[in-house]
């Protein structure tokens, strides 16, 4: 059977491909990219590394097939990657030059890295939290998503964080369905370009 349990550093290689293998609105996407680490650094690796406490993992007799990260604050988080994360991953990608309809999915997600978007505060004062999960094929539609989602927010609850937020693409319609099916309440919906839709739950 699938076991929850806390992040450990060796799972961080787990984590950055399954970042990956769930990276085209949550199909593979592994044939979009160049840089088989650039999604991870965004959205998976900074999470493990700065906030492990933050970080849950499922294991199964193939190995770590799903995770779930993030953090108790976000705005505090969000200046924290800006001093200790994004420095040295502008060292290693060039920002993208115009126009944006040219870029390639590495050079999005390279402009992510130099020019990252600040949640708004009307979304973070009141959902303090937020999430990333994924999880391989294997472990979905078997209650493992849920599992982590509860173990996470109880975990946030304890932390002090009483509510969470999450953003998901609109062209993401199972992940928005599987968000819903849970209890997450619509935020907000922004269109093109920021092209997002923003969840919110107590955690408690």
């Amino acid at each position: 059977m699938p076991t929850i349990r806390p992040y450990r550093p060796e799972d961080l290689p787990a984590l950055y491909d399954i970042c990956l293998a769930t990276g085209a609105a949550g199909a593979d996407g592994s044939h979009l990219y160049r840089d088989r680490k650039i999604l991870g650094h965004v959205y998976a690796g900074p999470y493990a590394v700065l906030e492990p406490q933050s970080a849950l993992v499922v294991e199964d007799e193939a190995g770590v097939g799903g995770y779930i990260v993030g953090t108790r604050d976000t705005f505090a988080f969000e200046k924290r990657l800006e001093a200790e994360w994004w420095p040295a991953l502008r060292e290693e990608f060039a920002a993208p030059p115009p126009p944006r309809e040219a870029w390639t999915a590495d050079q999005r997600m390279a402009q992510l890295i130099h020019q990252p978007p600040r949640t708004p505060r009307r979304v973070t004062e009141p959902y303090p939290a937020h999430l990333h999960i994924n999880c391989l094929t294997r472990l979905q539609g078997v209650g493992i998503g849920r599992a982590l989602i509860a173990a996470w927010l109880a975990r946030m609850a304890q932390s002090g964080a009483a509510a969470a937020h999450l953003g998901v693409g609109p062209a993401n319609a199972r992940a928005v369905r599987f968000y819903q099916a849970y209890g997450f309440h619509e935020i907000e919906r922004l269109p093109a370009p920021h092209n997002v839709i923003w969840f919110g739950i107590a955690t408690a």
